[in-house]
């Protein structure tokens, strides 16, 4: 191949070379959960829903079904790839990133297995055999620590070792090295600042497999120049990436030449070599080849058998019960002649981003009328019927077309056409539907609204507004998307206006309320299901992080009204992430949570509420009381800000792993066959479980490890091992779990490995993180883990145990971590240290300002203790700025030794010696 055949081949579009029988080819198609955007397809639960399963068997029957659909429509269109995006193994630390839907969990192993699970799936089952054939070709998303949307494109998230190795790194590493998948997508964000599509960590990730295929996200290594601006120009970003281990750039949508001309100029200045294009070269081919596409017979797809009942059984285990006194659920089916069923979820089956578009769709109250007969259900969606009075005369009025038509000012005309039903998604975001036609008010591209919208969808919703209040009852109307406000233009509505002081003020009159209808309604009921939840592209979604945890306000009061009126009020709630509302989860009597579940959302739920499915999903996060347990979103140390159930040591409105079910299950006491581990020695450690009714149904046995005190903070308890089991009534089965020491480690920083210390550890039986129902104890003996030594050699600063007011930073453009104080006395500390009798200290250090900067170092406390040494940064004006000094030093014994950093300081390494050392400066 020529070199420029070579470079076309590094894009996601490359280019067909006749001369060599290569067809063209293009990586990523989005398959989360489904095929996306490519007609009709399998639609299954978003991936925290499926997370909610605990079922890696499950996932890798989806898997397949997917893979095979993928296949086909490959088999029709050459130009769909089999190489495949997803599934995504980004932990879900925080619940208010945007994209939390798209997690599976916020545990590692819980991660990892799933998608161990669907990656098996859709790859095609079979041996992890480098060189066998392909279904197709999976890549993880997203490489790595990204979980924030809001400015992505330049913050950075700051990962110290430990949060590195233990949390971050662990999913992908236990996928990778299962050898089920080809790739991994790089992320957005930096780490330690430093841009992903540069990133040192990608030969530790070849190490695991040697032909991974690395893949960058949609203007990704564009944005180190455009958005981070990390290198001065493409060709130095490019040539950095394709070092760094980068293979195919997706960039310029379907154009390729770009790229290849900024690669081109790379390599004329010197940047990058042939050799540096031929590695990627040879794995892309390697990848194309084992997906059959370099001559290889390609075999038909095999027709997906029962993709219905699957995306059934998913949406169905998805299901959580969160709560459920009295045993309110199941409601009896006969029993239950009028059911009032409430709320602007029950008549709806909402997708998100990357959904495929249903092949169908069953709601709650098609189900419900379906099952149980249209005369006993009593249908109140639960939204605010309103006018809009405009400032100046006249309503807002919609033409009854049943496509819609621009909204126009009227002074006349029938009530109908004056009237609209207010959703409210939460963060003050809310949707206009007109009665008219039942299509929501939308912004067209030329700025006219109209009613038009069947549903609010759209990578920018075009239907969303906010109502920003003036006075004396008035308000603007601010169309989010586009930041602009609602104006009049020759009497009809738009959305053009920039200045909400030349915006058109309008008074919302209330024509009948939804709570008054509810608690109407409801009274008389037999029972009442609530429906409600948040929208999946409104306020929280890919780009926009969310703040607002609650259940949408206007929401939330129809579920009080319904509770008001009726105690026998079971309540739904649908979404893509926790939703704090401690209130209703105190005064509600039964409580569900769902996913948004795909095609089958309406049917398992029902399923579930009238017992035909019991319920045994169990959450994947933690779902706090009030985002105030969280602090910042930014922050990605778990360990330092206690977040996940790892390590948070409040109160949860619902813990990690929690779920209920209609029938009721006795633990045995758990037993060890080993409990005492040293060396490569393993244990098994076995439970017994039985129904004791009434119903037959599934449980999820889960197994934690709690770990001895040590000098450093480890986690409160961790997910070791998980099985779900159906077992029919008055039965039981054993459950067993295998662990050997490698079970039981931590990253000790000191070594820069992993180690398992001497001591008791239990081995902890939960039905939840929090619901621990037997112990045993399990004793290690090894070695104990060695103080730090911090002489004769430097340390690397980042290595430290705990820290404040301290950012981590990069060290150099392609490698290395260092630490910067965000202001004056920021301090590293670094447990248990060894001092011997030392004279000097020596230290990597730079500084970010115009004066010189100082780093101390203390004994046991920052401010008060024992001044081993003092060592002042000079100002040195060059690139990165870094230089060794040194300073006298005097100290011994065994302490905790602090590093306090003056502001401007930044610190590479530093260390403890005997007589002075060379400096550079």
């Amino acid at each position: 191949m020529t070199f420029d055949e070579k470079l076309t081949l590094l894009h996601q579009h490359a280019p067909a070379v006749p001369r060599l029988g290569l067809a063209d080819f293009r990586t990523g198609t989005e398959i989360l959960h489904g095929v996306s955007w490519l007609g009709p397809a399998t639609v299954f639960p978003q991936a925290v829903g499926l997370g909610a399963t605990w079922n890696p068997d499950l996932l890798e029957a989806i898997g397949a079904v997917v893979g095979t659909e993928v296949h086909q429509l490959h088999h029709l269109d050459p130009t769909v790839s089999r190489n495949v995006w997803g599934p995504v193994v980004n932990l879900l630390r925080d619940p208010r990133w945007g994209r939390n839907e798209e997690g599976y969990s916020e545990d590692p192993t819980l991660t990892a297995m799933l998608a161990i699970g669907y990656c098996r799936g859709l790859r095609g089952g079979g041996p992890a055999d480098r060189c066998a054939a392909l279904v197709t070709a999976p890549t993880l998303k997203h490489f790595l620590a990204y979980n924030h949307e809001t400015d992505k494109g330049r913050a950075w998230a700051e990962i110290r070792p430990r949060v590195l190795h233990e949390y971050d790194l662990r999913p992908f590493e236990r996928v990778i090295r299962a050898g089920v998948v080809s790739g991994v997508m790089l992320s957005y964000n930096r780490v330690n600042g430093r841009p992903c599509h540069v990133t040192p960590l990608l030969p530790l990730l070849r190490s695991w497999q040697p032909d991974l295929v690395v893949v960058s996200d949609a203007h990704g290594t564009k944005g180190m120049v455009e958005d981070h601006g990390y290198f001065e120009d493409l060709p130095h970003a490019y040539a950095a990436a394709l070092r760094a281990g980068l293979d195919s750039f997706t960039n310029d949508s379907a154009d390729p030449i770009g790229t290849v001309e900024a690669l081109r100029a790379a390599a004329a200045k010197g940047l990058l070599s042939e050799e540096d294009v031929d590695a990627p070269v040879r794995r892309l081919l390697r990848m194309r080849a084992r997906l059959g596409e370099l001559g290889q017979d390609d075999a038909e797809p095999v027709e997906p058998q029962d993709t219905a009942e699957l995306a059934l059984t998913a949406a169905r285990q998805s299901v959580v019960l969160l709560k459920n006194d009295a045993d309110l659920l199941p409601l009896d089916e006969a029993g239950v002649r009028r059911l009032t069923v409430v709320g602007p979820h029950a008549d709806k089956v909402l997708i998100d981003w990357v959904s495929g578009s249903l092949p169908y769709h069953h709601s709650v109250l098609d189900v419900l009328r379906d099952r149980l007969g249209a005369d006993r259900i009593d249908h109140v969606e639960g939204v605010d019927r309103v006018v809009l009075e405009v400032d100046g005369g006249g309503f807002v009025s919609a033409e009854p077309d049943a496509e819609g038509k621009p909204l126009r000012i009227a002074s006349v005309g029938s009530d109908e056409e004056r009237w609209f039903d207010v959703f409210d998604w939460g963060g003050d975001i809310v949707t206009f539907r007109a009665v008219t036609n039942r299509r929501f008010a939308s912004r067209e591209d030329d700025g006219s609204l109209t009613n038009s919208a069947l549903i609010p969808y759209g990578w920018a919703v075009p239907e969303a507004f906010t109502l920003v209040p003036d006075e004396d009852g008035w308000s603007y109307l601010r169309h989010v998307y586009s930041d602009t406000y609602v104006g009049v233009c020759d009497g009809f509505l738009t959305a053009r206006v920039a200045d909400p002081d030349k915006a058109t003020r309008l008074r919302l009159h209330t024509v009948s309320r939804a709570t008054d209808l509810v608690a109407d309604r409801a009274a008389g009921a037999d029972a009442v299901l609530v429906v409600v939840g948040t929208h999946p592209l409104i306020n929280g979604r890919e780009n926009e992080d969310t703040s607002d945890m609650a259940l949408p306000r206007a929401q939330e009061a129809v579920v009080r009204a319904a509770l008001a009126a009726n105690p026998k009020t079971a309540l739904v709630m649908v979404s893509g992430r926790p939703i704090a509302a401690p209130w209703l989860a105190e005064q509600v009597p039964a409580l569900l949570w769902s996913a948004h579940g795909g095609q089958e959302q309406g049917q398992a739920i029902v399923d579930t509420v009238l017992g035909t499915s019991p319920p045994a999903g169990r959450l994947p996060q933690t779902w706090y009381r009030d985002p105030d347990q969280l602090g910042d979103l930014h922050d990605y140390d778990i360990i330092g800000s206690s977040k996940t159930y790892l390590y948070f040591p409040g109160d949860p409105l619902y813990p990690f792993g929690h779920g209920l079910t209609y029938a009721r299950f006795r633990y045995g006491e758990p037993r060890l066959d080993n409990d005492v581990l040293s060396g490569d020695d393993a244990c098994q450690v076995t439970v017994t479980i039985t129904n004791t009714g009434p119903v037959a149904s599934d449980e999820v046995v889960q197994l934690y490890v709690r770990a001895p005190g040590e000098r450093i903070r480890r986690p409160i308890r961790e997910l070791r091992g998980f099985r779900r089991i159906h077992l029919p009534v008055d039965e039981s089965a054993e459950v067993s779990f295998r662990l050997d020491a490698d079970d039981l480690a931590h990253w000790d920083v000191g070594s820069g490995r992993f180690v398992t210390g001497p001591g008791r550890y239990e081995l902890q039986i939960g039905r939840s993180s929090a619901d621990i129902v037997g112990t045993v104890a399990l004793t290690v003996t090894a070695p104990p883990v060695a103080p730090r030594d911090v002489s004769g050699r430097l340390a690397r600063a980042v290595d430290f145990d705990d820290s404040h007011d301290i950012r981590i930073v990069d060290e150099a453009p392609l490698g290395g971590d260092a630490v910067a104080a965000r202001g004056d006395g920021g301090w590293l500390c670094f447990r248990d240290v060894e001092l011997p009798d030392v004279d000097h200290a020596v230290a990597q250090v730079a500084t970010t300002g115009d004066v010189p900067a100082t780093v101390e170092l203390r004994l046991d406390d920052p401010a008060t203790g024992h001044l081993v040494a003092w060592l002042t940064v000079p100002v040195v004006d060059r690139a990165w700025r870094w230089c060794t000094v040194q300073a006298p030093a005097n100290g011994n014994g065994r302490h905790d030794l602090y590093v306090v950093l003056s502001e401007h300081a930044r610190l590479a390494s530093f260390g403890l010696v005997h007589g002075p050392h060379p400096v550079e400066m």
